[in-house]
């Protein structure tokens, strides 16, 4: 699966079909080519009723990197009452601790103020953050955390490991093998797409349909 993330969206924008916009101006989006549906439709938190927009991305992941701003911007457009949420996607050994350490901060409750500047740190600022320790280097030096307390959270705390197992199913459940890739309602997920502005037009064409009862 890792080979294909690198070129994942070099491909799709080679073969992704121009989207349709009807006389009204909105854009529409068709079935098998911008989005598919998942392969086990499975939501995030079965336990909330609102419609779900889930990232699935890797601070590993370049191209997750460069849709950060566009996913702040989705996050700001879609309805009020629609949830966005973020999965750690460890597709490898070098993306674990990435995943990992989101999950500490989280417990920590420093994994959102932390979020944008950690893909800034790894892909324009060039730092070398790619082991656990680093990491905690890093999340200690700009927000406080206490090292030997992230490393152990990261690494030992069982609620942590099984949660990243569960995402392993979740995403593997969804088909999903390239990042950034969003899924809504556990339903659908993002397939052939140009740029991303079109990933975003994606989730909210297909968040609008669900809050139309799947119309």
């Amino acid at each position: 699966m890792f080979k294909r993330l690198s070129l994942l969206f070099v491909g799709l924008a080679l073969t992704a079909a121009c989207s349709a916009r009807p006389a009204d101006g909105a854009a529409t989006y068709t079935e098998g080519q911008q989005y598919v549906a998942t392969t086990t439709p499975q939501r995030l938190d079965p336990k909330d009723g609102k419609v779900e927009v889930v990232e699935v991305f890797s601070y590993g992941c370049i191209h997750c990197a460069h849709y950060e701003s566009y996913a702040e911007a989705l996050q700001k457009q879609l309805p009020k009452g629609v949830t966005f949420r973020v999965v750690p996607a460890a597709f490898n050994d070098a993306w674990l601790p990435y995943a990992q350490a989101y999950y500490a901060a989280q417990k920590l409750g420093v994994a959102q103020k932390a979020h944008a500047a950690l893909f800034k740190a790894i892909h324009t600022d060039h730092y070398p953050i790619h082991t656990i320790d680093e990491l905690a280097d890093w999340y200690a030096t700009n927000y406080g955390v206490d090292k030997a307390k992230f490393v152990a959270l990261a690494t030992k705390d069982d609620g942590i490991r099984q949660r990243i197992l569960a995402d392993g199913k979740l995403i593997q459940g969804w088909g999903i093998d390239g990042t950034p890739t969003l899924v809504v309602n556990g339903k659908y997920r993002s397939a052939q797409i140009k740029d991303f502005d079109e990933l975003n037009g994606v989730a909210k064409y297909l968040v609008d349909k669900e809050l139309k009862g799947g119309k």
